[in-house]
């Protein structure tokens, strides 16, 4: 069965192909960062219109990359939530046309059960059951895995999810957009032990996140006026120590709380490396493994709807034409499927 995944929900144009005999055939991704860059966030409306301009051609691309026609597609997936909608419905609406018009199955696959499910990309895949740490976007979630569509929300950001507070501490500190890479390039410099910025929420039970009280004690450590770049380091490394040893608490606390032995990070700051770092430490000393998607799958991509797609088209999940996109959208509602090897 080849699949054709579609990925919009937000400021990354992604296609692949996914074949259940022969694997990922081939992903193509074009990034709006530049585009976005001047604001120093997304701004929906010019991302959905980017959206418009590049998907026709990038699917045609990737169906050259993989070498397959038409004829050769057996279903088509698409984002169908959670994101901004006006990216969502250029994606879910080419998907849908492409389906009909090729005679065949469509599905809508939620973007977070994509990145959750993006490490079984990779050779040596974790095996079920394990605990998830989403950090994609607007997203910071802790889900106990059980099986594909068997999920249990532990814990989520009560406010700004991480990536959030990157991008917002990068524009306090003059830093470019994305803030997560940025921000961990200027701490490369940064001196230890300046300031010791808080860890929210740890000092707690639960496994519930917030970052905008770290976001402000930033904007409260910035001195007024022009910075140094020595400052702007330390500062940045400051945030980012909090940030990470704030997330590799909370995933110590739920392996803990559920008894799992695997943990798997996806999203976009799931490619950090002071986390993959620390969370390798945490999950050696507990005697237990952490995964990850290869870096260009950790950001949003084609590759892992493809994939998602496939196992819901495969359990008889299916779009009819009047389909829908859901900007908001819970784990917690998806339907169980069997696991099915691909």
């Amino acid at each position: 069965m080849k699949v054709l995944g579609i990925e919009t929900s937000c400021d990354d144009t992604g296609v692949a192909i996914y074949d259940t005999d022969c694997g990922l055939l081939a992903h193509c991704l074009a990034s709006q960062v530049e585009l976005h860059a001047l604001y120093g966030g997304v701004v929906p409306e010019l991302a959905a219109r980017d959206h418009v301009k590049l998907l026709q051609p990038l699917v045609r691309k990737t169906m050259e990359v993989a070498d397959t026609s038409d004829e050769q597609i057996d279903g088509v997936a698409y984002t169908a939530g959670p994101g901004l909608s006006g990216a969502l419905l250029v994606g879910a609406s080419l998907g849908r046309a492409l389906a009909w018009a090729w005679q065949v199955p469509a599905v809508g696959v939620h973007h977070m059960e994509g990145h959750l499910l993006a490490p079984m990309l990779e050779d040596t895949p974790p095996s079920f059951p394990f605990i998830a740490l989403l950090v994609s976007g607007g997203h910071t979630l802790l889900v106990d895995v059980v099986d594909i569509g068997r999920y249990s929300l532990l814990g989520g950001t009560v406010d700004d999810a991480v990536g959030e507070a990157f991008d917002k501490t990068a524009k306090l500190l003059g830093l470019s957009y994305p803030g997560g890479p940025s921000i961990a390039k200027a701490a490369e410099t940064g001196r230890s032990g300046r300031w010791k910025f808080p860890r929210p929420m740890t000092d707690r039970p639960g496994l519930d996140f917030s970052f905008s009280g770290l976001k402000t004690f930033t904007r409260n450590t910035v001195p007024h006026g022009e910075i140094d770049s020595q400052t702007v380091a330390d500062i940045a490394a400051a945030f980012q120590e909090a940030a990470v040893d704030t997330l590799v608490i909370k995933c110590k606390r739920a392996l803990h709380q559920t008894g799992r032995r695997r943990l798997i990070v996806a999203g976009g700051v799931g490619a950090n490396l002071l986390l993959r770092s620390r969370l390798k430490e945490m999950t050696e000393s507990e005697g237990k493994k952490v995964f990850y998607p290869r870096s260009e799958f950790c950001t949003d991509n084609g590759a892992m709807i493809a994939y998602a797609g496939t196992l819901r088209l495969q359990g008889g999940n299916r779009q009819g034409l009047d389909f829908t996109v859901r900007p908001r959208w819970s784990l917690a509602d998806l339907e169980p499927l069997e696991r099915i090897a691909t």
